[in-house]
């Protein structure tokens, strides 16, 4: 067995440093099938036709308020090889909270996430939950247990403005039309 060596298995995180990602506000978060695979459907016409791997990831993503009750959903499509989504951590406890003020800057005590260490209720311990709900039961519909669904991360950005979160609720709700030329749709036309 060989010695550890942290310079080449060290795990860069790609969060905003010292960002305390279990404050309230509202995030837009982009998560890709492992090595790009078309797992949740195909998009026909500019629009995603129905799939079992596409209502998989609808009803894990439905159910993430239930399992943390300080989230609302907002805008959220599912594509062929990604999913996009935006996320709002309330200050409210109560379930089904619907409101949380976009990009909020809360008195809270740092609660910056470290590699094993989940801070509950957080953006990343959101994503991880929905990504492992997502391969189980993809998998246990494909008979394929332990196959990777997801790339090891994901992306975020925090929407710091109303005009902010305008503009990624179209992007979101635009993505199936513009799929044809999607850089993530591996048949794009150019």
């Amino acid at each position: 067995m060989s010695q550890y060596d942290p310079d080449r298995y060290h795990r860069r995180s790609i969060r905003l440093k010292g960002y305390d990602y279990a404050q309230a506000g509202a995030y837009f978060v982009t998560l890709c099938t492992q090595e790009r695979a078309c797992l949740f459907g195909e998009v026909v016409d500019g629009e995603m036709r129905l799939d079992a791997g596409r209502q998989i990831v609808r009803q894990c993503w439905a159910e993430i308020p239930i399992h943390f009750p300080r989230v609302a959903l907002d805008a959220f499509v599912v594509m062929p090889n990604h999913v996009h989504g935006i996320i709002i951590l309330t200050d409210d406890m109560k379930v089904g909270a619907r409101h949380a003020e976009v990009g909020a800057r809360h008195a809270v005590p740092q609660q910056t996430e470290r590699f094993g260490q989940p801070v509950a209720g957080s953006i990343p311990t959101v994503i991880r939950s929905l990504k492992s709900a997502v391969a189980y039961r993809l998998n246990a519909l494909r008979g394929t247990p332990d196959t990777p669904v997801w790339q090891r991360n994901y992306y975020e950005h925090i929407i710091r403005n109303e005009r902010a979160l305008i503009a990624i609720r179209a992007y979101i709700l635009k993505n199936p039309i513009q799929w044809a030329v999607d850089c993530e749709n591996p048949q794009r036309r150019v």
